[in-house]
């Protein structure tokens, strides 16, 4: 019994989730585009290719760091309040629904440009590019596939970008990126001891991994009025190292105690218009592509020496957004945003730890000017996020149903300092 049972941990360990979530960034897997400034958060992403004004630039779009004419500081704290309640309709072991299974979270940020030359500048970013976590407890209906798994990375990011000409600019810059990821997943032991045996657990503790992921960036003044801004993110592996550790089991813990988990975060290219309207008011459009299925086609688990990889059977995924700014000199302004990113994944392959849909984003932003140097902003963007059909079959037990509630709301507040 105990060989089978060792068995049949492994085996699980090696087939089910076993790779990472997303909440904070239901949209086009889980990169996040708001990075807690008015032109970021405020318009849902939809002007970071085109984003010369700002310090955040330095991660946006490094070329439009030759758009400052001066030094500029940056610092931000956004939280994201999420509200992701799953209704089940099938559920074979029983189990709740797992209330609101989305957590809070507050996420600071910094970005900083330094003038080089009348051509050059430097930048440098700190940036949480993606994380977030569920927890539906362990008597969730689903738990057999996931119970509680969380995703934090933090980036710091160098870049320089340089003034062709008056209408051109390039700039580059890599992502220092350090990853932590956990997980915990309900053991269904009384397929082994019959009905009445309580679940064990696995833990995937402490996972963790230092990677990098360079970008590219172009500004183009196309005429007076149309700037074009071009964003490259190229692919970076991820490959964690954590402890595995089991807890109520009905017979001794299996030897393996390392877990490695590794998948590919996706190359990205994005690109925007800002139309000046008048000399106080722009319009702004983008969209984009990202390589979410070379991540689908890469999840692997490796136990005591043994690799698996997981299929998650997910496609590319496409973004576009349009946006308004109104920006009055000294006075205040404000911004407004709407974007549309389409789902990497088909409801018969959605899975509990990354239960991504399409969803539909509102933005807006008020910022105004403080005494000398210092500027001062407030903004907000609500994911609205797709019903998020799931069915899926883990450790022999099915469980299935929608999303009912399932938004995400991000507030953010920036300070900013010209030297």
């Amino acid at each position: 019994m105990t060989g089978t049972l060792n068995r049949r941990v492994y085996a699980f360990l090696l087939t089910a989730s076993g790779a990472l979530v997303a909440h904070n960034s239901m949209a086009a897997g889980f990169y996040i585009a708001e990075v807690g400034t008015p032109t970021s958060l405020g318009t849902g992403g939809v002007a970071n290719p085109t984003n010369t004004y700002h310090a955040d630039a330095a991660w946006t779009n490094p070329a439009g760091m030759t758009g400052l004419a001066r030094d500029s500081m940056v610092a931000g704290l956004q939280v994201v309040l999420p509200k992701a309640e799953f209704d089940a309709s099938i559920a074979t072991a029983g189990g709740d629904d797992g209330g609101n299974a989305g957590m809070n979270a507050v996420i600071p940020s910094f970005f900083y440009v330094k003038t080089l030359t009348n051509k050059a500048r430097f930048g440098i970013s700190l940036t949480a590019p993606q994380g977030g976590g569920f927890d539906y407890g362990d008597n969730f209906a689903g738990r057999y596939q996931t119970s509680k798994a969380t995703l934090a990375a933090i980036s710091i990011a160098p870049s320089f970008a340089y003034k062709l000409s008056d209408r051109f600019s390039i700039g580059a810059g890599v992502s220092i990126i350090h990853t932590k990821f956990e997980q915990n997943i309900m053991l269904n032991q009384a397929a082994l001891a019959g009905p009445g045996t309580a679940d064990g657990k696995v833990k995937i503790e402490n996972a963790t991994d230092w990677g990098y992921q360079p970008f590219l960036g172009l500004t183009a003044q196309l005429t007076d009025r149309v700037l074009l801004g071009v964003v490259y993110r190229a692919k970076a592996d991820v490959e964690l190292e954590g402890d595995l550790n089991f807890r109520n089991l009905i017979i001794p813990q299996p030897a393996a105690s390392d877990i490695d988990v590794g998948w590919d975060n996706p190359q990205w290219l994005e690109a925007g218009l800002r139309y000046r309207l008048s000399e106080d008011n722009h319009l702004l459009l983008n969209g984009g592509w990202q390589d979410w299925s070379e991540f689908g086609e890469k999840n692997e688990l490796t136990v005591d020496g043994r690799v698996a990889t997981l299929d998650r059977q997910w496609d590319d995924t496409w973004h576009a957004g349009i946006a308004f700014a109104h920006r009055a000199g000294a006075k205040p302004g404000y911004s407004v945003g709407f974007a549309y990113e389409s789902s990497p994944v088909k409801n018969e392959h959605r899975t509990f730890d990354l239960p991504v849909d399409e969803l539909y984003k509102v933005s807006a932003s008020y910022f105004w000017h403080g005494n000398k140097q210092l500027d001062f902003s407030l903004g907000s963007t609500l994911y609205l996020v797709g019903d998020a059909d799931i069915d899926v079959t883990a450790q022999g037990v099915r469980a299935a149903g929608k999303f009912d509630k399932n938004y995400f709301l991000f507030l953010g507040g920036t300070a900013r300092y010209t030297f």
